[in-house]
């Protein structure tokens, strides 16, 4: 540590970010993790049996188009149904050359048959069960009987922070089940839970550098950016924006940002490729300054 600070020294700028920032913000947070977070682990368990109806009914529904019962969770098994038995065809291959079943191959799959779809509902809230409803409620401390997680400085590459054992960062919000595994998370009587974000901050920076009037004009007015993208993107009156075309310029917002492809979004919308191109492309003919922007980055 005396090695570390000693070579800070001729370092006016990190001297002060370790000094003003990062030391004050350890001690912060070992105070966060010390306090720990209270869960309902009853609401946790009773999810849990709701999560394994589900997961029961998916299975039964791929048995009944396979045809026969296999390991859901063996991918040498999934393997075996979907490009073997069933001969769907090879989207993406794995580093032996074996036909892929991660889920970027399962997604493309699944805009054309049920059984890859199937596998991914069936992995999704397989992962939710056994990594938070099942497993959430034994981590809590048996003396202040709440959850005392590890908030991380410096992992992300991004700058965040990070959280490890147990995670409370990756709980999926858009999904119906992610969403009431929030719910578990609650506040002691008299006490209330407070969410705080920046406000759309990658894109008031995007619309800085940009210059790209229409972003200016859209966030200087106050207006909601998602919603003002949407109607330019839709070409209909702000107040007619409808949530699902919020929630497509939301995704193109932040997508197109950082290099989502169309088949990216159309992926993340649900929607053929050929849609998804073609928000892209008006998105781009309604910011132009972002548009030149992100090809300027791209060189």
């Amino acid at each position: 540590r005396r090695v570390l600070f000693r070579s800070l020294e001729n370092e006016i700028k990190l001297k002060t970010l370790i000094e003003e920032l990062e030391m004050p913000i350890a001690s912060l947070l070992a105070k966060i993790e010390a306090n720990g977070v209270l869960v309902d682990a009853e609401e946790l368990h009773a999810q849990s049996e709701v999560l394994h109806k589900q997961i029961v009914t998916l299975q039964a529904k791929a048995y009944d188009i396979a045809e026969e019962e296999f390991n859901i969770g063996s991918p040498k098994q999934v393997q075996h149904i979907l490009y073997e038995k069933m001969g769907l065809p090879i989207k993406k291959r794995t580093a032996k050359k074996q036909p892929s079943t991660a889920v970027e191959a399962l997604t493309e799959l699944a805009l054309d048959y049920p059984l890859p779809k199937i596998i991914l509902e069936y992995r999704e809230l397989s992962k939710l069960k056994s990594t938070y409803t099942d497993s959430l409620p034994k981590k809590i401390d048996d003396t202040t009987g709440r959850v005392h997680t590890s908030y991380n400085q410096a992992v992300a590459e991004t700058g965040r922070l990070s959280s490890s054992n147990p995670n409370l960062q990756n709980i999926p919000i858009r999904s119906e089940n992610g969403r009431r595994i929030r719910n578990a998370f609650i506040a002691p009587p008299g006490k209330k839970i407070l969410a705080a974000d920046y406000s759309q901050i990658e894109l008031r920076i995007m619309a800085h550098l940009s210059g790209d009037e229409t972003m200016l004009k859209a966030f200087a007015s106050g207006e909601d950016i998602h919603k003002a993208t949407a109607a330019e993107v839709f070409g209909v009156a702000l107040e007619d924006v409808t949530p699902f075309q919020r929630r497509c310029a939301k995704a193109t917002n932040f997508g197109l940002m950082y290099g989502k492809t169309a088949f990216g979004l159309a992926q993340d919308l649900k929607i053929s490729r050929t849609e998804a191109q073609n928000y892209i492309e008006r998105y781009f003919s309604r910011y132009p300054g972002a548009d030149k922007l992100i090809e300027t980055l791209k060189d």
